[in-house]
């Protein structure tokens, strides 16, 4: 695994994949594994849309209220400043380690694959959050390792089924999650060096021996 460069001491890890695919269950076992390896830093856990004050509250008006998509985008965004300015971004400059369940790859998979908003309305957004001009040319604040936990929509759709009280997102049918889905997969394809692809069908034990190995290359 080739880990990008960063212009801050700290690292900045991002779980990915559409809802039901299992990646929150590995970030407990991921974190430990950073801990281990890398014992003199802090590893900050936290979450998309949320981490901050505001971003929680935005998260229960995200995940339950209806709303037009391009407001949704816009909200999803405004957690996200903040989740950066408050949040990220210091921890990132103290040199600590942050492992974010979702990032800016989520809003692009559920608001551009499964909403059908415009990649270049959700590029527009992201520069404008995420550029810092005076690091470098076209430099965003952007996690160096994304693990992107991929499931068939239908095997995700049953294990959400199976196991929580579904938010709006989780209601939708197999065809927005089929969207979500290539989504993803369309972004990994197109940054392979931040991006790990892990088949989420598999067993645990086998999941976790590839988190191991990706922590390991660090």
């Amino acid at each position: 695994m080739s880990f990008q460069p960063h212009h801050y001491p700290g690292m900045f890890i991002s779980f990915e994949g559409i809802d039901g695919a299992g990646k929150s269950t590995h970030i407990p076992y991921f974190s430990q594994l950073i801990q281990e390896r890398f014992p003199l830093h802090k590893v900050l856990l936290t979450r998309e849309p949320g981490g901050t004050v505001l971003g929680e509250k935005l998260r229960q008006l995200l995940l339950n209220d209806a709303m037009d998509a391009k407001t949704e985008a816009l909200l999803m965004f405004a957690s996200r400043q903040e989740h950066i300015a408050q949040i990220i971004e210091p921890a990132l400059k103290r040199g600590d380690i942050v492992i974010s369940d979702r990032f800016t790859d989520s809003s692009f998979a559920y608001q551009c694959g499964g909403r059908g908003l415009k990649i270049d309305e959700l590029n527009a957004l992201e520069q404008w959050v995420q550029s810092r001009p005076e690091l470098g040319h076209a430099y965003l604040i952007q996690p160096q390792l994304t693990l992107l936990f991929d499931l068939s929509a239908k095997v995700a759709e049953e294990r959400r089924s199976s196991t929580r009280n579904p938010d709006k997102f989780e209601e939708l049918d197999l065809d927005f999650f089929n969207h979500v889905r290539n989504e993803y997969l369309r972004r990994a394809s197109q940054d392979p060096q931040r991006f790990v692809t892990i088949d989420s069908s598999q067993p645990i034990s086998s999941i976790q021996s590839i988190l191991k190995d990706c922590v390991n290359q660090l």
